[in-house]
């Protein structure tokens, strides 16, 4: 039994390579983006730090978290290319090789999520499925256009199958009509997407409407609100969860705001508030749960997560405030940098956590 556990575990770990070597080369590609020295110097791995993030490093984690929820060896093609496309990207091999198998990945991410909605016809899993298709358009795009003007495809990729894994985490909290408010939301997020290719403006406009209804839909139904008052790992989770939405409805706002930004102080306002300060926040909130099934290891909750996360939302606060707002390079690079090292701080206290296991509880003399 336990060598079989042990097999597995090594065997899905080994779809998590590459995610985290497309993590380590985002955020060496980050250090070249902010301007200052890094490990390795490369003008292509600054252009791919994005698609390092959302779909070699994200998007194989998530797709690996679904082809276990499949239960079907072809479910593993899905991580399978989106890990070979970062690994091709960071690579000499020519660019569009990456690109292509980022593309596959996605569609056979698409088909994961096809074959698990046979299964059930849940409302949650539609709407994973169409983040699926955000990411697959996002990757198709990006063998025209640069990175910035697909980011908002990103975006709903993220923001999707997050805030669909959040409802199914929380069933028991939500309403009954849950599943289909969240489908509408969905629909309409995926209509002012498609808007932005016609109409950058209106449709990033749009788009930051449907996120910032959904933001306080979710807010309003989720457990985090009372969760928040507990200890331990409740407490951890719903702190993570609930400085995520601010962070979402900020870059929501912006977006209403100001409409379609490809670069400047604002672009970076609103990237970097959902991929950072949402999408890292809720990854950092739900490793404790997810991971353990994925890779078939505890991941204990320890008081010492804490320091990532408040590194992460405080570093965020420095970089938009002080960096974007105020004008302050030197403090953006701080609140940059110190993103930087919640992100790989969090990454070495989970593999310890895991690696150390469950400390067994001392029984009371009797």
């Amino acid at each position: 039994m336990q060598n079989n556990r042990a097999s597995q575990t090594l065997s899905r770990a080994v779809f998590l390579v590459p995610a985290g070597l497309a993590m380590v080369a985002g955020v060496n590609a980050a250090l070249l983006l902010v301007g200052v020295s890094a490990p390795v110097q490369s003008e292509r791995l600054a252009d791919l730090h994005g698609m390092l993030m959302v779909g070699g490093f994200l998007g194989t984690l998530i797709a690996m978290e679904r082809a276990v929820a499949l239960r079907h060896p072809l479910g593993y093609l899905a991580p399978g290319l989106l890990g070979l496309g970062a690994l091709a990207l960071i690579s000499p091999a020519p660019m569009q090789l990456g690109q292509l198998l980022l593309v596959d990945g996605s569609i056979a991410f698409v088909a994961v999520y096809a074959a698990l909605w046979r299964r059930n016809h849940d409302d949650v899993v539609v709407v994973e499925l169409l983040g699926a298709v955000h990411l697959t358009i996002a990757a198709l795009l990006w063998l025209r256009v640069d990175v910035p003007w697909l980011m908002p495809w990103l975006v709903g990729f993220l923001v999707l199958t997050i805030c669909a894994e959040r409802v199914e985490l929380a069933r028991l909290a939500m309403p009954a009509t849950g599943g289909r408010t969240l489908v509408l939301h969905a629909a309409a997020l995926t209509v002012a997407l498609v808007l932005t290719l016609v109409s950058a403006d209106v449709g990033a406009r749009a788009t930051g409407l449907v996120i910032a209804s959904l933001v306080v839909w979710l807010v309003r139904h989720d457990v985090a609100r009372r969760t928040i008052r507990t200890t331990g790992l409740p407490r951890f989770s719903a702190a993570a969860l609930l400085g995520g939405y601010v962070w979402l409805l900020l870059a929501a706002v912006t977006w209403v705001v100001a409409g379609a930004q490809t670069e400047g102080v604002l672009y970076d306002v609103v990237i970097h508030a959902v991929m950072l300060g949402f999408a890292i926040s809720m990854v950092m909130a739900h490793a404790p749960i997810i991971l353990p099934a994925v890779l078939k290891r505890p991941l204990p909750y320890r008081t010492v997560m804490w320091i990532p996360l408040v590194l992460m939302h405080l570093g965020l606060a420095v970089r938009i405030l002080a960096g974007d707002f105020a004008g302050q390079r030197t403090l953006w690079q701080i609140g940059s940098i110190t993103n930087i090292v919640a992100l790989l701080l969090f990454v070495a206290i989970a593999a310890g956590s895991s690696i150390a296991g469950v400390t067994p509880l001392r029984r009371k003399p009797v």
